[in-house]
Parts: C-alpha cells; sequence; structure tokens
C-alpha cells in the first residue's frame, strides 16, 4: 500500500469510481455532536452552581447558539469529506482517494490482503450500512477503510475482492464473485462468555476496590473519601463492558476463502483471514480457567498490527472456548501439524510437563528463573511448525508454522552465561504472541537457532504463492 502523490493512479477512463454512502456525513459528523457535549458537561459539570447562573441568566441560549454552530461546521466539512471520497477496484488494488485540506491517494494491492473486515457501529447498523476494512501487509497504518457502504454492497465488495485475491477474476459482463459457502465450526455462548469475564482477575481487583471503598468509608465516617477509588470502579466496569461487548455473539465458521469471525453486540464485525495469513497462534489459561478448563486463542495477522483500537478483538480467534473447541481453533490454522498424533502433542503443550512426546525442556540449573514453571517450558520441532510451551499459572503453548517465521536471534544476560542457558526468540508480525523458548541449554538453543533456519527456508520454498486459488488450493 502506498499514500501520497507517488500512489499508482490507474488512468481514468480505464476503471469505474465509486463514492460512499450519501448518508455517511451523518453517521461520522454525530461524533462531533458528542464529543462537544462530553466536553460542555465536564465543564459545566464541574460546578453546579456556576450551572444554575448560567439557567437563570439566560446564557444557555449562547451555549445553544455555539453547541449549534459546532455541529453544523462539523456535519458540514463531513459532507465536504465524503464529496471529496471516492474508490475503485480493479484487477490488482483497491484505490482511495479522499482528504479536504490535504488530499491522500492510497493504493491496497490484492496480492497484499491480508484480511477483510465488515464492520458496524450501533447507528449504521440501524441505517442498513457497513464499514469495510482491508488490513493489508504493511504494518500499523496500512488498513483502507470503505465507510459507509450499503451492507449488502459491501459483503458483494468483500467477496469480490476475496476472490480477486485468491487469483479468481471476472471477465467483463460475467457475474460478479458470489459468496463462497461456508461451514460453522463453534460458537460461544454468551453464558460462557460473561463467566469466563468474571473468571478473571479484573473480578479480583473489583473486589478489592469495593472493599476499600466501603472500609474508607466506615473509617472515616464520610463516604466522600470513597470517590477517590471511583476512577478505578469505573475502569474495571469498562473492562468488564469491553468484554462483553466485543465477544459477544462469537461465531467462526471456514469458507474457500478464509476464516470468517463475526462478533460483537453494538458494534458488530465480520472477520475473513484468508488462508495461510495467521503467522502465529497462542492457545492461554489463566488459573480461574483451570477448574472448568477454559482456553483462549489469540493470533498474530499481517497486517494486524496495532496502533487501532479495536486490535484486541482482531487478533482473537476464540475468545473462550473448551479444550477441544482450542485444538479446533488451531486445525483452522493449521490443518496438519506434522506429527503422527497431532492431539496428544496439543494436549502435551497445553498441560504437559517434562519431556514426554518429545519435548525438549530446559536443564534444571534453570529453575533459578523460573522455580514452579521450569518443569514446564519446553519445545518440540514437527514437520510443519515449532511448539513453544511455557506457564505453571498462566499456561500458554505458542505455535509458529515453519513458513511464517520472520527471523530468529539468541538471547543469553549475564546469569545465563553463568548458568550456560540462553533464549531463543522467534520474531512474528505485530500481535499478542510473542513466540520464545527461554533458558534453553546454551549449545541446544544454538542447534535449534541453526535449525529452525533451515525449516523455515525450506518450508517458505515450497509454500503455495498468495493468490492461493490460482493452484486450485484453496481450503
Amino acid at each position: 500500500m502506498t499514500v501520497g502523490p507517488t500512489a499508482a493512479v490507474p488512468p481514468a477512463d480505464s476503471v469505474v469510481w465509486r463514492r460512499m454512502h450519501p448518508v455517511t456525513p451523518a453517521i461520522k459528523g454525530w461524533k462531533v455532536l458528542a464529543a462537544v457535549l462530553v466536553f460542555v458537561t465536564y465543564q459545566v459539570g464541574d460546578d453546579v452552581r456556576r450551572a444554575a447562573e448560567l439557567v437563570d441568566g439566560g446564557g444557555w441560549r449562547i451555549l445553544l447558539g455555539v453547541l449549534a454552530a459546532v455541529v453544523l461546521v462539523g456535519f458540514g466539512y463531513a459532507a465536504l469529506a465524503w464529496r471529496m471520497t471516492r474508490f475503485a477496484v480493479t484487477d490488482d488494488a483497491v484505490h482511495l482517494h479522499h482528504g479536504v485540506v490535504f488530499r491522500q491517494q492510497r493504493q491496497a494491492r490484492l496480492d497484499r490482503l491480508q484480511a477483510v473486515d465488515v464492520v458496524q457501529p450501533l447507528l449504521a447498523r440501524f441505517m442498513g450500512l457497513a464499514e469495510l476494512r482491508l488490513e493489508v501487509a504493511g504494518g500499523a497504518g496500512s488498513a483502507v477503510s470503505l465507510a459507509f457502504l450499503k451492507e449488502d454492497e459491501a459483503a458483494e465488495l468483500r467477496a469480490e475482492l476475496l476472490a480477486r485475491a485468491a487469483g479468481v477474476h471476472t471477465e467483463e459482463g460475467e457475474a460478479k464473485a458470489p459468496e463462497a459457502p461456508e461451514q460453522p465450526v463453534f460458537e460461544v455462548p454468551m453464558g460462557r462468555l460473561a463467566g469466563a469475564t468474571l473468571r478473571s482477575w479484573a473480578t479480583v481487583g473489583l473486589v478489592v476496590v469495593i472493599v476499600a471503598i466501603v472500609a474508607m468509608s466506615v473509617h472515616s465516617g464520610d463516604i466522600a473519601a470513597a470517590f477517590f477509588l471511583l476512577p478505578g470502579l469505573l475502569g474495571l466496569g469498562g473492562y468488564f463492558w469491553a468484554q462483553l461487548n466485543q465477544g459477544a455473539n462469537f461465531r467462526a465458521a471456514i469458507s474457500p476463502d478464509g476464516i470468517r469471525l463475526r462478533h460483537g453486540l453494538t458494534e458488530s464485525r465480520a472477520q475473513t483471514v484468508p488462508p495461510g495469513r495467521v503467522q502465529a497462534l497462542a492457545i492461554t489459561q489463566g488459573l480461574l480457567w483451570r477448574g472448568v478448563d477454559w482456553w483462549r486463542v489469540e493470533m498474530n495477522v499481517a497486517g494486524y498490527g496495532g496502533g487501532q483500537d479495536d486490535q484486541a478483538t482482531a487478533n482473537v480467534l476464540l475468545p473462550v472456548g473448551t479444550r477441544d473447541e482450542a485444538a479446533l481453533a488451531l486445525w483452522l490454522v493449521l490443518p496438519d501439524l506434522g506429527t503422527a498424533d497431532p492431539r496428544a502433542v496439543v494436549d502435551a503443550g497445553l498441560s504437559g510437563t517434562g519431556d514426554a512426546l518429545g519435548f525438549t525442556t530446559v536443564p534444571r540449573r534453570a529453575r533459578l528463573f523460573d522455580p514452579f514453571a521450569w518443569r514446564r517450558r519446553g519445545v518440540l520441532v514437527t514437520d510443519r511448525a515449532l511448539l513453544v510451551r511455557s506457564g505453571w499459572i498462566f499456561r500458554r503453548l505458542v505455535v509458529v508454522p515453519h513458513e511464517r517465521t520472520q527471523s530468529l536471534a539468541l538471547e543469553q544476560g549475564v546469569v545465563q552465561r553463568r548458568l550456560r542457558v540462553a533464549s531463543l526468540v522467534v520474531h512474528s508480525t505485530p500481535g499478542p504472541v510473542h513466540p520464545q523458548v527461554q533458558h534453553l541449554d546454551q549449545d541446544v538453543a544454538a542447534a535449534l537457532l541453526g535449525e529452525q533456519a533451515d525449516r523455515a527456508r525450506t518450508a517458505r520454498a515450497v509454500a503455495r504463492p498468495e493468490q492461493w486459488m490460482r493452484t486450485g488450493e484453496g481450503r
């Protein structure tokens, strides 16, 4: 993707330029009104007496006038921005021209397309509109957003872009690429999501804050003293709401164009991650989930580099699920683990210890760094992936397909050098998964570094092309 005047611009007569839906300025403009109301409420609400004098003295008319002017300017700017925005789709890229004061030209190459998301904020959903987000390899700021389109138009355009990215093109006069069929895989019940949210350390923090509020009020005899802890209470409440709001109605399905994920309560999101774009995957379990054996699955997807508010959800493959569902999520990303008994290997990685099933563990002298979990630490190399096991209180299994290894590094601190141990770091694309094998015997770590570099190079050489459907290998 390129930004600025150097972006490749297709000839004007070779493509059809399109605009966003005319209601777009209204959906974007209301944010200005909300921001102004919050600011006014904060300023006036800080002094109740001053607010009362403002109402009695007729100053509210001036306030309403200023508010109306600001809203008018905000909506006017949104309308002008809509007028100056257009996009076009070619066989190779999506072109977006936008900007009022500074004109920008963005180009999202389809052969670099990492994921296509359909996002519907609450107001847009009421109006039958949706935003199409194209995540392109290139790190933070590389996404292209088409907001807002009709809901059915966004779905059709998503299917068309995924088909073109896969190497399937429709000639002029042919019907548009149909929505690829999908097979449901799993869904997260709302009760389990709520239970998992309550079985978190945030709940422990909430209890501590409430006890502290009560204790302060009783000790001082004045409830006003407890207001010092109110921001923390609101923050924890916001965390609980975010977890429920973002993970509600979570469903996963598999289709020829990739893994499809749908979730969200007030803002619904439909993600489509093409095959092979998941760079690394982590299956984790906290101590409070141990009794019910629930697991969370997160992934690094090239293009989901962070820097956006919703990346915490975009990188989630399974917010909470059973052990079987966690294994199933792994099979979606890597159907062939490259071992004779993949399920036994996964179980050993999730809750096993020692060197069973071929895991290479850290030496006993490394227990200085991790006195409780050193027996859990281990690494296993299969024909298809590198598996890293760690954690005692927070169990964690990281899986990195060989062809997705970006680079490797060997780290050894002063204490590690004295104990003859070292850590192997596997560099991946930005995301919640940070693969590393800590405190291995230094000779084992050095050998693993060289062997893994060779495996990664060989796997990349035989990996399928970016446009996977041209080879007939689409899932």
